[in-house]
């Protein structure tokens, strides 16, 4: 049904829950819509996003809507290798259009309408050229996807060829270093018809097999599953490439292939291109599919093959696993073509006993010598920011500890020994030391910021006391720190965005608080001056009188826990009225306490309600704890799920008790909710204590057998602790569970593990065994929900729900 929700809903023990003993056991139900102050705050305006030129000269300002309609959801789909595309446009299904674009002078305050955009616009893919002078994106018709570009300097759009894009496997253009010429992937002229499966009589049986090698992964949606789906694959990945010119020729540069990665060198000399190649997988999407990589000159003529990665259907266990061969294949910001790329030496198994876990190697064009080992790491190789010809930095990390180290290393001179800058822990957020600032360079590639023997740090800030953010110097050769600003904010937040002179000490910052959207600004660190770029208004006046405040409370375990707890607007905190309390959170796993007690935490942040929280209920006559803590602790050889279960009625324990002690609840009148990994922590909450009225679960997982590879952050699979699956699994516990839950799900999950069978197998399980429950189904929807009939319908569905269970 296009208009019309299909929702099973259990009339077993309803009086607690408020539903006619007459309830049918299904509704066909209109779509509703939740009530006026919910209402005036989900269906807002929503402010433009902003990108700047690299020279903070001028702002592209694009706008969008707030959602999505269920007509746009309601499209053509195909569900291959991992992929969810168009089969009519080429174009992944789940995009997020732009609407209209405006350009502004960052000096000025006046908005340029973009001339010439096409009817009805639906952009995608913006890119500037690389001379900044011009901006490309796509267009999506009713049945192609087309190149468009903009010119700066006349705010003029215009459409640059007739043919239609192949969109399927992301962005499918890229700039020439020239900024005159794009190569685009291109549908093939005589591509042939993809097949539809649903009529045809099989062939044969479809077969897999095992051959004896280990092989853990995970729960992938959307995988291929015949051989008709193979076809269709290959069909919707194959493009021509063709050169565009902004003058709208175009000529054919490479005849069809599956195109997967287009990237020219810095000096725009080179092209690295990246393949798809055969056999496909039946238990693996499109990312560990083989694929080759070879290196043209820039008329597309082939120099020579620098990878072939072969199918990876069998990973080593852990998160800190990895496959076999060269990874992490990228041109080097710091020289003109010179590709850079990871080989794992413990053969990426996390298990294997070896003093370096990664080699990092250089090879430069023309590539007709051997590459050069640049450096050797004793962790998992995270990243690079690569500086000049002596300096770089590379940081590796390790899971299993929560390590991370950073190094200064010498590309140019591999024996000299790398030089360890941090050593701490990846957790801890209060020892952050911030991230190193980066320019563009003379290839218009981002490289570490060096100025005067100095590298510079931009840190978020947090610290026991609260957020402020901080601009380091770091001299290269002592690694001594002299603090450059920190912002002293105490009712507001200051972002640092990138530091844009460094000798005059201007700073690109956003700046934001409760009721202020965040805006952008120049702040000169020296003078402490500070200059507007712009002005977005808050399109949630609604929440202005909303009280709002940071709450910090102890679990009995002494690990500290915080949440930003919201009071309806004109509540006496004097006369304590005892009101309904709603929590949403989400558990995040920790390997100590100290890290898992710290706080990101800020009252001063902009209070922007979703669909995905509670904070609309403050306009309702609720108490509102979102974001609530709930870290779930394994220390030493301990892994956290080893005692989720208690930890998280802990957690929820702690909670009520801190907003309860300030007078503000009534703590038999408290609901839970979350999404996701948070609606498989309501669903342990409602089984596992009695803490709750009622609890709220959108699109979870509930049995764990059926994810047996691991999930979330659990690394060991079923048969390793087959316990620990066993208990924190709501479904396996449903005969526990005796508290009204609400159910939520996309009909159409895209997430690994929480496919929607999770739901309507644990809503039966609950059905069956007497439990109170209550299911929606969100047709059309994914793992995240974007149709505002959809949406709109949720927020009542929650707000009758609580109403019953809280305050009739």
């Amino acid at each position: 049904m296009k208009t019309k929700l299909n929702m099973l809903i259990l009339a077993s023990s309803i009086a607690s829950i408020g539903i006619s003993a007459t309830a049918c056991a299904q509704e066909n139900l209109p779509y509703q819509k939740p009530p006026q102050s919910i209402l005036a705050l989900a269906d807002v305006e929503r402010a433009p996003a902003v990108s700047m030129d690299s020279k903070k000269n001028m702002m592209l300002l694009t706008y969008r809507s707030t959602f999505k309609t269920l007509n746009e959801l309601n499209q053509s789909e195909m569900r291959l290798g991992g992929l969810r595309i168009n089969p009519v446009t080429n174009i992944s299904s789940s995009v997020n259009y732009i609407n209209n674009v405006k350009l502004r002078k960052v000096s000025d305050s006046v908005e340029q309408q973009v001339k010439g955009l096409p009817k009805d616009a639906l952009i995608s893919n913006l890119m500037w050229s690389p001379n900044e002078k011009k901006i490309a994106f796509t267009h999506t018709t009713s049945n192609a996807v087309e190149l468009w570009v903009i010119d700066v300097a006349s705010a003029q759009a215009k459409r640059l060829s007739t043919a239609k894009l192949n969109a399927n496997l992301d962005n499918p253009f890229v700039w020439f270093k020239d900024s005159e010429n794009l190569l685009v992937k291109v549908l093939p002229k005589n591509r042939p018809a993809l097949l539809d499966a649903s009529k045809d009589l099989p062939t044969g049986a479809i077969i897999s097999n095992a051959d004896g090698s280990v092989s853990q992964n995970r729960t992938y949606p959307d995988l291929l599953k015949n051989r008709n789906d193979e076809i269709n694959f290959e069909n919707i990945a194959s493009s021509e490439l063709h050169k565009v010119h902004v003058s709208g020729t175009s000529t054919l540069w490479k005849k069809a292939d599956m195109y997967a990665g287009e990237s020219f060198s810095p000096d725009g000399k080179l092209l690295m291109l990246t393949t798809i190649q055969k056999p496909f997988s039946y238990i693996v999407p499109i990312n560990r599919f083989p694929s080759k990589t070879i290196i043209t000159d820039i008329a597309g003529k082939p120099i020579r093959t620098v990878n072939e990665v072969p199918l990876t259907e069998t990973m080593p266990k852990g998160f800190s696993a990895t496959r076999e061969g060269k990874r992490n294949m990228n041109w080097r910001a710091d020289k003109p073509a010179s590709l850079t790329y990871v080989v794992a030496l413990d053969g990426g198994d996390p298990a294997k006993k070896v003093d370096f876990r990664d080699e990092v190697f250089s090879w430069d064009a023309p590539f007709d010598q051997a590459p050069k080992s640049l450096i050797k790491t004793v962790q998992r190789f995270t990243n690079i920011v690569w500086g000049n010809e002596k300096l770089a930095v590379i940081t590796d990390s390790w899971y299993d500890t929560r390590n991370e180290k950073t190094y200064f290393f010498n590309p140019s001179n591999p024996a000299e020994k790398a030089r360890l800058v941090f050593d701490r822990n990846s957790q801890d957020i209060y020892s952050n030391p911030g991230r190193f600032e980066t320019k563009r360079n003379q290839y218009d590639r981002r490289v570490l910021a060096i100025d005067d023997n100095k590298a510079y740090l931009i840190g978020a800030g947090h610290s026991k006391k609260g957020q402020f953010p901080f601009i380091d110097a770091m001299n290269i050769d002592s690694l001594e720190k002299t603090r450059l600003y920190q912002s002293t904010y105490t009712d507001k937040i200051e972002n640092i965005q990138s530091i844009e002179d460094f000798a005059k000490g201007d700073v690109l910052v956003q700046v934001q608080s409760k009721n202020e959207y965040p805006n952008f600004f120049f702040r000169n660190i020296k003078n402490n001056q500070l200059n507007a770029i712009t002005q977005f208004k808050n399109p949630y006046e609604g929440l202005k009188d909303v009280s709002k405040e940071v709450i910090k409370y102890t679990r009995k375990d002494g690990v500290q826990l915080s949440g930003t707890l919201y009071l309806p607007a004109g509540y006496d905190k004097s006369k304590k009225e005892k009101l309904p309390l709603l929590i949403w959170a989400y558990p995040a796993e920790f390997k100590d306490k100290d890290s898992a007690g710290q706080s990101t935490h800020n009252p001063n942040a902009f209070t922007a309600p979703s669909y995905g929280s509670f904070i609309y209920w403050a306009t309702r006559g609720y108490a509102v704890l979102d974001d609530a803590a709930f870290p779930i602790v394994g220390e030493g050889n301990t892994e956290p799920n080893d005692n989720f279960v208690p930890q998280l009625v802990d957690n929820a324990e702690a909670a009520i008790d801190a907003v309860d002690a300030l007078g503000y609840i009534d703590r038999k009148r408290v609901a839970v909710g979350g999404h996701s990994y948070g609606a498989f922590m309501t669903a342990n909450l409602l089984t596992y204590s009695k803490l709750f009225a009622c609890g709220i679960a959108r699109s979870g997982a509930y049995n764990r057998t059926l994810t047996p590879f691991g999930f979330q952050r659990e690394q060991r699979n079923y048969w390793e602790v087959p316990e620990v699956y066993t208990k924190m699994s709501p479904f396996m516990n449903a005969d526990k569970m005796k508290t009204p839950i609400l159910l939520v799900h996309g009909e159409a999950d895209n997430n690994p593990g929480t496919f929607t069978l999770q739901t309507e197998r644990y809503f039966q399980a609950l059905k069956g065994l007497g439990a109170p429950a209550r299911m929606v189904i969100l047709p059309k929807e994914s793992h995240g929900y974007a149709a505002k009939e959809n949406i709109l319908h949720l927020l009542w569905e929650q707000d009758q729900f609580l109403e019953k269970c809280l305050k009739k």
